[in-house]
């Protein structure tokens, strides 16, 4: 179930700023190219929302590759937010770490991987259960 490996904490202690293009990028129809650089965007400030509670990992496993997660991705976690129905999150079960999406259901909370060649598990009463973190941001390399 190992699929979270080397856990830590963000200390997002410089900004470090990225030029961005000023309007967004089209997924549709191309548009007209236009070399007009905006404001740089901060990473720090883009995808860590609580600093005091935010870590990253990377997934080992590909568990949770049909929702677009996949091995060696870097997982950006958020332990403050609440977790919900659908919710992507770390938990600490049975002491192991896994990588699953919440699904709450009338017999209970179950652990839902994106890939149909694992099992859903079924978190009972006897489980060693946490939801450690909520994954907020998935980074991958194309």
């Amino acid at each position: 179930m190992k699929e979270i490996k080397h856990i830590q904490p963000i200390i997002p202690v410089d900004t470090y700023t990225i030029p961005a293009l000023e309007e967004a990028v089209p997924a549709g129809f191309p548009s007209p190219a236009q070399d007009h650089q905006g404001e740089g965007i901060d990473l720090n400030r883009e995808l860590i929302k609580h600093p005091a509670s935010t870590f990253c990992a990377r997934v080992s496993g590909n568990s949770m590759r049909d929702c677009g997660i996949d091995d060696g991705d870097l997982l950006i976690i958020d332990k403050s937010l609440t977790p919900r129905e659908g919710s992507v999150a770390v938990c600490f079960v049975d002491g192991e770490f896994t990588l699953k999406r919440i699904s709450i259901r009338r017999d209970g909370i179950w652990l839902v991987p994106a890939n149909p060649q694992y099992p859903e598990l079924h978190v009972t009463e006897d489980s060693n259960f946490q939801v450690w973190g909520i994954v907020s941001y998935v980074v991958k390399a194309l």
